[in-house]
C-alpha cells in the first residue's frame, strides 16, 4: 500500500470515528433528557384546614399555611413545608395537639415524618418535644431516635429515642435522664 491510499485510508477512518462519536454524544443527551421527569406538585393549596371524619366523630383536624401534593409521582406523598398543627381526637374526645415546622406524608406506607421543633401536648399535661418524629397512621404510634424532652405531671426527662402511643399511655424510652416519680 502506498503513503497516498494509507493517507486516505486514516483521514476515512478518523472521519467515521468522529462521526460516530458525535452521533453518539448527540444520543447520549437524548437518552439522559428522556430520563429527566419535572419534580412538580400535581396539586397546591394554601391556608389548609382538613377534619377527618368516621362514624360522625371528628378524629383528626390538619391546619397547614401551604400543602403541595404530589400524588402524580411514582411514590406518591405530601408535602406540608411551613408545617402543621395537627389535633387527634380519641373515642372520648380527648385531644392530643402535634405542631411542626415541616411535615411529610407518605400514602403509601402511611408515615407521617415531623421535622424542626416538633411538639406534641396532650389535653393531660404531657408534652413531647423533639427536632424529628415519625408517626405512623396506621398503628397510631409516635417514633424517633432523635433527642427528646418529655415532661408530664411527674417531673421532666430528657433522652435520645423514644416510641409511644398517640394517647402517651404507652411510652418506651432509650438512654434517658432526669427525674421522674414511679409508682413503684
Amino acid at each position: 500500500m502506498n503513503f497516498q491510499k494509507k493517507n486516505r485510508l486514516v483521514y476515512i477512518v478518523t472521519a467515521v470515528a468522529v462521526t460516530f462519536f458525535f452521533g453518539c454524544e448527540s444520543k447520549f443527551k437524548e437518552v439522559q433528557k428522556s430520563n429527566i421527569t419535572e419534580f412538580i406538585p400535581g396539586g397546591d393549596a394554601d391556608n389548609v384546614n382538613l377534619k377527618y371524619t368516621d362514624s360522625g366523630l371528628i378524629k383528626v383536624v390538619l391546619i397547614s399555611p401551604k400543602m403541595l401534593d404530589y400524588s402524580n409521582i411514582e411514590f406518591p406523598f405530601t408535602e406540608f413545608p411551613k408545617g402543621i398543627d395537627v389535633t387527634l381526637y380519641d373515642n372520648k374526645g380527648k385531644t392530643t395537639r402535634v405542631t411542626s415546622n415541616y411535615a411529610v406524608s407518605y400514602g403509601r406506607t402511611g408515615i407521617i415524618d415531623l421535622q424542626g421543633k416538633v411538639v406534641i401536648l396532650s389535653q393531660d399535661g404531657q408534652k413531647l418535644e423533639t427536632e424529628q418524629l415519625f408517626y405512623d397512621q396506621k398503628n397510631e404510634w409516635f417514633y424517633t431516635e432523635k433527642r427528646f424532652k418529655f415532661t408530664d405531671l411527674k417531673g421532666a426527662s430528657n433522652g435520645q429515642g423514644i416510641d409511644f402511643s398517640k394517647d402517651f399511655k404507652v411510652i418506651h424510652s432509650q438512654k434517658i435522664t432526669g427525674e421522674v416519680q414511679s409508682k413503684e
